[in-house]
């Protein structure tokens, strides 16, 4: 989660010190474009580190749910459209018939 989002404000910090174009310009409107444009690019790096924020939170919840993805076969995709999961080694069944995760 916060990976993510340091990664894309590290992206706009590093594009904020890029020249906005090749060294001398006499063009005041095309300086000024460049400067809009690096600003607008910075804004939709960090709306879209704000988006991703949850997925990545619940990337993490899954990832914890599931453990070691090597107790686990290649994802199937069923004639239905279904995709199962199925572990390599079956969970045990309980005293009553339950599942002991």
């Amino acid at each position: 989660m916060r990976q993510t989002r340091t990664f894309f404000l590290g992206a706009v910090l590093a594009l904020a010190t890029l020249p906005v174009v090749a060294e001398e310009t006499t063009n005041p409107e095309l300086e000024r474009g460049g400067e809009l444009l690096r600003e607008g690019f910075g804004l939709l790096l960090e709306g879209l580190a704000t988006e991703l924020e949850p997925m990545a939170e619940a990337w993490q919840d899954l990832v914890g749910q599931l453990g070691d993805l090597s107790a686990y076969h290649p994802p199937e995709r069923l004639p239905n459209g279904d995709i199962i999961i199925r572990r390599k080694t079956p969970l045990e069944l309980g005293p009553e018939g339950e599942i002991d995760l």
